[in-house]
């Protein structure tokens, strides 16, 4: 009688073709190899519950990615959320079923706007309801994961971005009802046409750089609000303060022997421990 355990390697935080351009840009070519597994697993059946997931969508910032805030995605996940990041065509690092590697547009300093990425939102809440019917929503006709058509709740769907996924998040909401709640991570809500008109359902905007007080396009999305609202300042983050880069950085900063200070002028004075809680 013999009892063994299996250990195996998880899904990559990003596809390595994507992976590799993005740390090239953005200074860090070297680390590719040692970048980090998730607790996801590539193709995974869906769980089956008595009805069906209540879903949350993932708008990522400028010259981002879809997995920027994959700790916040596992933990939406490990609570019963079905979570589904969008990766914004011609300002994001991505790669497709085929093997083609995306990345910004570097020509322009903004080939996408936030008025485009709340358009994505909307083309994924039609393809959640259509998930939710049954049907296979994918261009290619790829077969999906097991049990994922019907497992979508498209009655229950909530939205959340950061920088300007947060503002593409307000203007979906503003502009689709099916979206119940948002969540913008420190957000400037600048965008042209402006923002207006009232949003009567739930909505939490946590600030760092973009504060109500010196963003009059924040104070002013704020101030219509009809619905629970709440605003949330952790003291010490900076922009980059909501999402994995509090879990990356300092591992970053061990490989490259950084002091504090230079860690501190990256991802600010907040705890990491905590801004990942």
């Amino acid at each position: 009688e013999m009892c063994i355990r299996d250990r195996y390697p998880l899904a990559p935080w990003m596809p390595p073709g994507a992976l590799q351009a993005f740390l090239t840009d953005v200074g860090f070519p070297d680390l590719t190899p040692l970048a980090p597994l998730t607790a996801g697993h590539a193709g995974a059946p869906v769980l089956r519950t008595p009805r069906p997931l209540p879903t949350v969508l993932f708008s990522h910032g400028a010259r981002s990615h879809q997995s920027d805030h994959t700790i916040t995605v596992q933990n939406l996940a490990s609570h019963g959320y079905a979570v589904i990041t969008i990766a914004h065509q011609y300002d994001t690092y991505t790669e497709y079923p085929d093997g083609r590697i995306a990345v910004p547009i570097r020509d322009r300093p903004a080939p996408t706007l936030p008025g485009d990425f709340a358009a994505d939102l909307r083309f994924v809440l039609d393809c959640v309801e259509q998930l939710a019917a049954g049907h296979n929503p994918d261009a290619g006709r790829r077969q999906l994961p097991a049990g994922l058509l019907g497992s979508l709740d498209p009655r229950r769907i909530g939205a959340f971005g950061w920088s300007k996924g947060g503002t593409a998040t307000a203007r979906a909401m503003l502009a689709d009802e099916r979206i119940r709640a948002g969540l913008a991570l420190d957000a400037p809500m600048q965008m042209n046409p402006p923002l207006s008109g009232d949003l009567d359902r739930p909505f939490m905007m946590m600030t760092a750089a973009f504060t109500r007080a010196t963003i009059p396009e924040a104070a002013a999305f704020w101030s219509h609000l009809r619905g629970w609202r709440l605003n949330i300042q952790a003291q010490g983050a900076v922009h980059i303060s909501y999402g994995d880069n509090e879990a990356l950085f300092p591992q970053v900063a061990r490989l490259r022997g950084w002091t504090a200070q230079q860690l501190e002028s990256v991802i600010g004075t907040l705890n990491p421990n905590e801004a990942i809680k």
